[in-house]
């Protein structure tokens, strides 16, 4: 194989791998796809290692791949800043490449330590590979507050067979896997032709394919066991425009909106979007609640809405619940920067934008499960859901997970598709039906399997009615998080490190 020789040739190629391995991500879900892009990081790290051209090198190759990834896969955070934020057009373009750039460094990271770590070949080097891009993708996941978006794992859904392994190591977990195959993959391609490696090329694809077979045992497997009678639900979506939804003169047309689903579709549990009134809890007008808490009650059942708690002094992102189980509530905890509240010294960034309500009070880490309609009911968010280890802190309590969104801030974009990919994920994770109510998408039943048992199309209104199982009992992720592979990932690097040292002592 001819490889390129000069730095700027070898970023380009970098950054269009890094762009084409959106295709492995929802919406088009072509899984495949990131064996192929990262494979092709691999063979060009490797090969600057191999040149020892120096990890400088590799953190450009490596943040080149990254900057091709997230300003193609994260592009709809122009969207938000420009179309609906009102951020002046180039502002909000600079602001979106600076971010990009930003979260590029954690690839670049990975790529240096590669480029300077590397062992010679074979299983190691695809080890080290791996374990590096994984602890970049867990620091990107908790850093200055997290942004664990496109984590590689969010690619093998089912029916990848990788996703077996979801609900034992979490997504992270599912991400070292993942390029600890592209990694093998290329090794054997490349040297699987050398006289001198042939362990390698009958070992290598044997550990690909035991990894899948494997994979695939695990995906039939019940960690979590199903308990009562199902639940009828019914998921509201009221495509609200997301530059209408706060307008007063629109307040009485959303509250209408809502009543008639609501009544049109009765459920047991009827479920609403992200602050799907639009105005402070206490502003509501009482009349309305009561009609609401009447129709809950016609089926002696409970409702779940979102909606904006507290004062102009402090006030909260939450969910509130009326019905026959009485009035319950949850407050977002992990806010998302720039959009709820503002991180120090950047208010002069949000004067250029309008975002109402962007200055919210995070709620308690550790909130108990609501209970509703005999279910146990984790409720997270918007984002909440990205970030595992914060889900699994009211399991195995909690038997049922459920998030309620309004990603109208990022219009016909990626991102709606990409967040339910990730409720995928969680669902696998904690071995509960996941369920998410959206103001425009994408509304959905989540089976634990990780699969979309039902889901309505984007930008419609109406309810998406089914029946849900309570769920109890612990995925093995459920009880050990994250820990396991970040430990075994620091382990491969340092293992790695010594080895290199030692190389060089003698």
């Amino acid at each position: 194989m001819s490889w390129p020789e000069t730095l700027p040739l070898r970023l380009l190629i970098a950054l269009l791998l890094g762009a084409a391995s959106v295709a492995a991500f929802a919406p088009l879900g072509w899984f495949p796809v990131i064996f192929l892009t990262l494979g092709g990081l691999f063979a060009l790290l490797g090969r600057t290692a191999d040149e020892q051209r120096g990890w400088r090198n590799g953190a450009l190759i490596g943040g080149a791949f990254g900057f091709g990834l997230f300003i193609t896969g994260v592009s709809w955070i122009y969207v938000s800043l420009s179309v609906f934020g009102g951020m002046p057009a180039p502002v909000a373009g600079l602001a979106t490449i600076a971010f990009c750039a930003f979260i590029s460094l954690y690839p670049a990271l990975a790529g240096a330590l590669f480029v300077r770590f590397a062992p010679t070949t074979g299983l190691r080097r695809g080890l080290l590979f791996a374990g590096l891009w994984t602890l970049s993708e867990w620091l990107r996941g908790w850093f200055l507050t997290g942004f664990p978006w496109l984590a590689v794992g969010y690619t093998q859904t089912p029916p990848s067979l990788l996703a077996g392994f979801a609900p034992i190591f979490g997504v992270y977990g599912v991400t070292l896997l993942t390029t600890l195959i592209a990694a093998l993959f290329h090794e054997t391609l490349q040297r699987g032709g050398c006289r001198l490696c042939g362990q390698i090329s009958t070992g290598l694809p044997m550990l690909i394919l035991a990894i899948f077979l494997a994979g695939g045992f695990l995906l039939d497997r019940p960690w979590t066991t199903p308990q009562g009678d199902p639940t009828r639900v019914a998921l509201l979506q009221g495509n609200i425009a997301q530059d209408m939804k706060w307008r007063p003169e629109k307040f009485q047309e959303t509250l209408l909106t809502y009543y008639r689903l609501m009544r049109d579709h009765p459920a047991q549990l009827t479920i609403l979007p992200e602050t799907a009134l639009p105005v402070f809890f206490d502003q509501v007008p009482a009349g309305y609640l009561d009609e609401l808490q009447e129709l809950a009650a016609r089926q002696d059942g409970d409702l779940l809405f979102g909606i904006v708690t507290g004062d102009l002094a402090s006030y909260a992102n939450s969910a509130i619940s009326l019905g026959a189980s009485g009035e319950q509530r949850y407050a977002k905890s992990h806010l998302v920067p720039f959009g709820e509240f503002i991180p120090p010294g950047f208010s002069w960034f949000m004067a250029m934008a309008n975002i109402p309500m962007s200055d919210f009070t995070p709620g308690g880490t550790h909130q108990v499960p609501l209970r509703l309609n005999g279910q146990k009911v984790a409720v997270n968010i918007c984002y909440e859901d990205a970030f595992g280890e914060e889900i699994i802190r009211a399991l195995p309590e909690a038997t049922l997970l459920v998030n309620i969104s309004n990603v109208a801030w990022f219009g016909d974009s990626l991102a709606p598709a990409q967040h339910l990919q990730i409720a995928r994920l969680r669902a696998l994770e904690t071995g509960r039906m996941m369920l998410r109510a959206t103001n425009t998408g994408m509304t959905a039943i989540i089976d634990v399997d990780g699969t979309v048992r039902a889901a309505l199309p984007p930008f419609t209104r109406g309810a998406l009615t089914g029946e849900v199982m309570a769920y109890t009992g612990s995925t093995p992720y459920v009880r050990w998080g994250n820990t396991p592979v970040i430990v075994a990932c620091l382990l491969i690097v340092g293992i790695a490190a010594f080895a290199r040292r030692r190389e060089k002592l003698c």
